[in-house]
């Protein structure tokens, strides 16, 4: 299977943490599954022309975080979730990231952290309106 990534080389977030992010969305969503298997980390360097370690530091976390395994002389390979508890963490870290990314993102277009939080704030009650 081929892992589908949108990687920014601009952006202010690292490549090798948008690779982690991607892998586990994607493994949230169910668009990879256990026993799916990744490109090995020389493949996806020079899909991207990134540099090998950078990929290597990406696995190594997902590797850590219990979402991959790689098997030498076998390949990489998406884990079953080991239990609730776990599949909830990864949930909550995917969540995580993806409101620092949006908070960095603001901050970096010159909003303050009081206009930030307003402002999600106010998107928050406008969900909840829009829910009832």
């Amino acid at each position: 299977m081929e892992l589908q990534l949108d990687l920014d080389l601009r952006s202010d977030v690292p490549v090798y943490l948008q690779i982690v992010e991607q892998v586990q969305r994607q493994v949230l969503s169910g668009q990879l599954r256990p026993n799916d298997q990744l490109p090995t980390v020389r493949q996806l360097a020079a899909q991207w022309r990134i540099n090998f370690n950078t990929v290597a530091r990406a696995y190594r976390l997902l590797d850590e975080a219990g979402l991959i395994s790689t098997q030498h002389g076998r390949g990489t390979f998406i884990l079953e979730p080991a239990d609730p508890a776990g599949q909830e963490h990864l949930r909550q870290a995917a969540l995580a990231s993806l409101i620092a990314r949006a908070w960095d993102e603001a901050a970096r277009l010159g909003y303050t952290p009081t206009e930030i939080t307003a402002a999600f704030n106010e998107e928050h009650q406008r969900r909840l309106r829009a829910d009832h």
